[in-house]
C-alpha cells in the first residue's frame, strides 16, 4: 500500500516508522512545508520520498493529514480534490467536529475517515518521531456513517497495525471528551509552568528543587504552542465549560485552606482519588 503523510512531525513521523516496520505500507510519500523537516525525514529514513502535496496525495492509496487542526481545516479540502477515486484520507486532529463541517459538502466526503489517535508525547518534529508511540491506546473515529465502508475498513486495518483499538462516537462527543480528558491537561500545565516561571526568576532554583511530581505535572507545557493554540481555538465552547468548573473547583480548594478547613480539604481530596478506580 502507498501512504502519503502530511505534516512529519511527532505523530506524522511515528506513524512512518510503524506503518513500513510492520509492512502495512509498501512506500511512505512525505509533504511538508518546513524544508529543515523534509530534509530530516529523509536522513532518520522516515520516509521514502519528498513530493509536492498534489502529487503525494494523487499517488496514495491511503493520504494521513498530520499537521495542526487549523492547517487540516485549509489542507483537506483541497488533498480530496486532488485524491483518486478508490483513495481514502484521513486525519489525526485532536478537535473534529469543526474539520467534519468544513468539507461536509464535498463531493468526496465519503472518502474521508475523521480519526484522533490518542497518543503522543510533548516533543516535536521529526527528531521526536518514536517507534511503538500508538501501542496500546486508542483510535476514535468520529461520524463514521458518513464515510464508505471500505473508507472505514481502510482506516481501521491502519490503525490496527499501529495495535491502536478503534472507538467510535460522533464528532460533538469527541470534542466535549477531549476538552476534558486532554485539553484541559495540557491548559493546567502551561498555566502552571507560567505560574512557576512568573514567581521563581532563577531557572537554577526550578531545577535544584524541581522533584518527580513537579516534571510530570508541569511536563506537557513543554509542547508545541502552534500545534495546541488551534486546538484550543476550535473547541473554545468545550474548553471554556471546562475552564469554568476546574476554576470553580481551584477556588474551593483555596477557600478551604484559607478558612482553615481541614476537613472539606480532606475530602476534595479523599473524592479526587477516586481517579484511580479509572487510572491504574
Amino acid at each position: 500500500m502507498i501512504v502519503t503523510i502530511v505534516g512529519l512531525g511527532l505523530i506524522g513521523g511515528s506513524m512512518a516508522i510503524d506503518l513500513k516496520r510492520c509492512a502495512f505500507a509498501s512506500t511512505i510519500y512525505g509533504v511538508d512545508s518546513n524544508k529543515e523537516h523534509c530534509q530530516k525525514a529523509i536522513e532518520l529514513e522516515l520516509v521514502d520520498a519528498i513530493k509536492p502535496m498534489d502529487e503525494a496525495i494523487w499517488a496514495a492509496d491511503l493520504a494521513i493529514l498530520a499537521i495542526p487542526v487549523d492547517a487540516i481545516l485549509k489542507t483537506l479540502p483541497e488533498a480530496l480534490n486532488h485524491i483518486s477515486k478508490n483513495s481514502v484520507i484521513t486525519d489525526v486532529g485532536s478537535t473534529k467536529y469543526e474539520i467534519i463541517q468544513s468539507i461536509k459538502d464535498h463531493p468526496k466526503r465519503s472518502r474521508y475517515v475523521a480519526a484522533h489517535p490518542m497518543a503522543g508525547t510533548e516533543y516535536s518534529g521529526p527528531e521526536a518521531a518514536i517507534k511503538n508511540l500508538f501501542q496500546e491506546k486508542v483510535c476514535i473515529i468520529c461520524d463514521k456513517e458518513k464515510s464508505d465502508e471500505d473508507a472505514i475498513e481502510s482506516v481501521e486495518k491502519m490503525f490496527r497495525a499501529l495495535y491502536m483499538e478503534p472507538l467510535y462516537m460522533n464528532a460533538k462527543d469527541h470534542d466535549t471528551h477531549a476538552a476534558y480528558v486532554s485539553h484541559i491537561s495540557h491548559i493546567s500545565s502551561f498555566i502552571l509552568a507560567s505560574t512557576v516561571l512568573d514567581k521563581e526568576k532563577s531557572s537554577k532554583t526550578i531545577f535544584d528543587m524541581a522533584s518527580g511530581g513537579f516534571a510530570s505535572t508541569v511536563r506537557l507545557a513543554k509542547s508545541s504552542p502552534k500545534m495546541w493554540a488551534p486546538i484550543f481555538k476550535q473547541n473554545n465552547e468545550n474548553i471554556v465549560e471546562v475552564l469554568e468548573t476546574y476554576i470553580k473547583k481551584m477556588e474551593d480548594f483555596k477557600d478551604f485552606i484559607k478558612n482553615d478547613d481541614k476537613e472539606g480539604l480532606l475530602k476534595m481530596m479523599e473524592k479526587a482519588n477516586e481517579i484511580k478506580r479509572i487510572i491504574k
